[in-house]
């Protein structure tokens, strides 16, 4: 333990002197790419992820925003005499320093895994007591984003844990962006804003064993329901992230991939796809790369949504947008169609302060049907199938 105290000092001496990074301008928008985890679980090697940089720089997606791509936990497997942490010599041949250099050739940026205890998740190496000589490495690499965990944590203090990983990407020569992976369970919204750029808010989407993504009880509109009150601790630079994308991944239906989409992007959730990218069908690609709705996500302004209207099975949410735009999404949780009859002049919208309708008219345009569905001077009528949504883009007319 003196040792690695000791490697601590001499690694903070050394790279607090040289490069330091504005740590909190790396993510003015929240992140966009591709995680392992989700679809392959420990079923990683580097043929599949050169051909998911491959698959995300030819078809579309690139072009939409997307440029991380993510491999998590399982590509590590032992540390050497020096204390280096070592990848899985028969997955990973050729290094991660190459196939850093491979996704960096297509134009795309290179992520990994790690965890703030002495074990990942899946039994590897921890990072606890290395954090700057992991760091260090990860710059040696090229990595440009670092999933971190939080099992095997040994009763560790989250905040002053992941202070440590922090303080050590802001030093070790290289921007990176840090994701806190903590589960939500020391509400690191109310601390994390300076230590990492994004902090998971609940547990996982999904059990990786399961054989389909789980949509009601503790599933998608469970982990929605945790994001309701979290919108005040969002914004450029600081993400809450209700997990990764399930898009495209077995169980869900149409009208359900479209709604998890629309509400992430709603919530200014970070949009990392977790499905095979190279074998998607035409439907999920355009979902994951509509630019209508991915635009409301990367909105410069950074809100999060509110639920402005919580009717049971019937719910709207609304987004302010820059030059007093606003996004509102009807979401239908219900089993049964929903046939919506919206009197825009009924009731004010407040979020940061009251729109009222009555006093300006709207235009409104549907971001998944791409058309204009009239003005806000008129009654809205929409039949939203279940488990589906209205996601409306709302402009001032006179503008």
């Amino acid at each position: 333990m003196i040792k690695r105290s000791v490697l601590t000092i001499v690694f903070v001496m050394l790279f607090s002197h040289g490069f330091s990074q504005d740590f909190t301008a790396l993510a003015p928008t929240p992140p966009m790419g591709w995680n392992s985890w989700n679809r392959f679980g420990c079923d990683v090697d580097e043929n599949m992820i050169m051909e998911m940089a491959d698959a995300m720089a030819v078809n579309g997606m690139k072009d939409a925003g997307y440029e991380y791509i993510v491999i998590d936990d399982c590509w590590q497997v032992a540390r050497d005499s020096a204390g280096n942490i070592v990848p899985d010599p028969e997955r990973f041949p050729s290094g991660m320093k190459y196939l850093a250099d491979y996704i960096h050739e297509k134009g795309l940026k290179f992520g990994i895994y790690s965890c703030a205890g002495s074990r990942t998740c899946q039994g590897k190496p921890g990072s606890r007591g290395y954090q700057f000589q992991d760091a260090r490495q990860y710059a040696v690499w090229g990595v440009d984003y670092l999933k971190y965990d939080w099992c095997s944590n040994e009763g560790q203090n989250a905040e002053a844990a992941y202070k440590t990983m922090s303080d050590a990407l802001k030093v070790c020569g290289r921007p990176i962006i840090f994701s806190i992976c903590e589960w939500g369970e020391s509400e690191p919204w109310k601390w994390a804003k300076n230590v990492g750029h994004l902090w998971r808010t609940t547990p996982d989407i999904r059990n990786i064993y399961e054989a389909e993504i789980n949509w009601g009880g503790l599933g998608i509109v469970n982990i929605i329901d945790q994001q309701a009150d979290l919108w005040r601790y969002a914004g450029p630079g600081h993400w809450n992230d209700p997990d990764m994308l399930e898009v495209g991944n077995p169980g869900l239906t149409e009208d359900e991939n479209i709604t998890h989409f629309s509400m992430w992007a709603m919530l200014s959730a970070p949009l990392m796809a977790g499905n095979d990218l190279r074998d998607m069908d035409k439907d999920v690609l355009e979902i994951l790369t509509n630019p209508e709705v991915i635009a409301l996500n990367q909105d410069p302004l950074g809100n999060q949504a509110i639920r402005f209207l919580d009717m049971g099975d019937h719910e709207i949410w609304v987004k302010l947008l820059e030059n007093d735009e606003l996004a509102v999404c009807f979401m239908n949780r219900s089993q049964d169609d929903w046939k919506l009859k919206y009197d825009w002049k009924r009731i004010n919208i407040y979020h940061k302060g009251a729109i009222n309708f009555s006093k300006q008219n709207y235009t409104i345009r549907d971001l998944w049907q791409h058309k204009q569905l009239g003005e806000t001077e008129d009654i809205l009528k929409s039949v939203i199938p279940s488990h589906g949504v209205l996601l409306v883009h709302l402009k001032m007319k006179d503008k």
